[in-house]
């Protein structure tokens, strides 16, 4: 695309541009000429701009849904308003890259990711804004995906409105890749793919569930050890479906060790012996990791990889299941 532009102006709160629409954009809706002129900010954030008046149209104010003829003036002159309310709090971090756009964390097990009803300090979220004030002007301080409370591993923070906007559209193109390690009760097949379409429970709001009329959900996963009644699996999503790997892995018979949520009672653990079960039974949360993701980096373009070790508490589990008779 052939695009003209003049001044162009960032700052933290402030920003201010002005775009020549390109002539072959003659009969586009100014939403969608926007979104690709300005491909740093959401589409929801350029049209709530568009709607408050600060884009204008050759000096004229437009709803999203109106066409371009192409060779108009568009002038923004916005500001970035915080995006959160949420305050900063200083806890520990293990932070394991850190650039201009991109923060990669290794979250502890028992770590909330965003303030809410029942968790609203003391979150994930609280201690990047300490780490990294900037973040309160990302949406959802930066936050395009999450892991459940219990669950340890690798996660992604966009440390801008550019990288968030780019890291989002991974997530939805599945060009970001995730991979966890899993411990389940019984042993599976070898390897497997579980395709399953999730949505909310039925009777239970809270809970998710297979159901198929629900939205496409897709599981892979190998089998990697068997110890002692259970079994190591990693497991890599093609969709992210909340509580996507929990709820599948109960489909096939092969709950998580320690989820008390989705784990229908303890298939494999029959016969175990009174050592076995007492490990595997006072594992306090999910045994879930996430490992490794891949990504895209939202301003090199390069192909990225992080890892992280498995948690502690897992990898002292998978120590002890080792050693006991089975």
């Amino acid at each position: 695309m052939n695009r003209q532009m003049t001044d162009r102006q960032y700052t933290k709160t402030h920003i201010q541009a002005q775009f020549e629409v390109p002539l072959e954009e003659s009969g586009s809706r100014i939403d969608q000429v926007l979104a690709r002129l300005m491909p740093d900010y959401s589409r929801a954030r350029l049209t709530q701009w568009l709607t408050d008046g600060q884009i204008l149209v050759d000096g004229a104010l437009l709803k999203p849904k109106n066409k371009v003829l192409g060779g108009e003036k568009i002038v923004v002159d916005a500001e970035l308003e915080a995006q959160i309310d949420w305050s900063a709090e200083d806890i520990p971090l293990d932070i394991i890259h850190a650039d201009e756009d991109l923060i990669i964390v290794n979250k502890p097990a028992g770590l909330v990711v965003h303030p809410g009803h029942g968790n609203p300090s003391g979150t994930l979220v609280n201690a990047l804004l300490s780490a990294f004030p900037e973040l309160e002007e990302i949406p959802r301080a930066g936050i395009v995906h999450r892991l459940d409370k219990e669950t340890s591993g690798v996660l992604a923070v966009a440390r801008s409105l550019k990288a968030q906007a780019n890291l989002v559209k991974q997530l939805k193109d599945r060009s970001m890749s995730r991979q966890y390690g899993a411990l389940v009760y019984g042993h599976p097949s070898k390897e497997g793919t579980i395709d399953a379409p999730m949505d909310r429970h039925r009777l239970q709001r809270t809970k998710m569930a297979v159901v198929y009329s629900g939205k496409p959900a897709v599981t892979h996963y190998r089998l990697t050890e068997t110890t002692a009644h259970c079994a190591w699996v990693d497991v890599k999503l093609e969709t992210g479906r909340t509580h996507q790997i929990r709820v599948h892995m109960t489909h096939i018979g092969h709950p998580l060790v320690g989820d008390p949520v989705y784990r229908q009672g303890r298939p494999g653990l029959g016969h175990a012996t009174q050592e076995a079960r007492a490990l595997i039974d006072g594992f306090p949360r999910q045994a879930l990791h996430a490992k490794k993701l891949g990504l895209i980096h939202p301003t090199s373009g390069d192909d990225v990889e992080f890892e992280v070790p498995l948690a502690s508490d897992l990898d002292e589990l998978l120590t002890s299941l080792r050693q006991v008779d089975v």
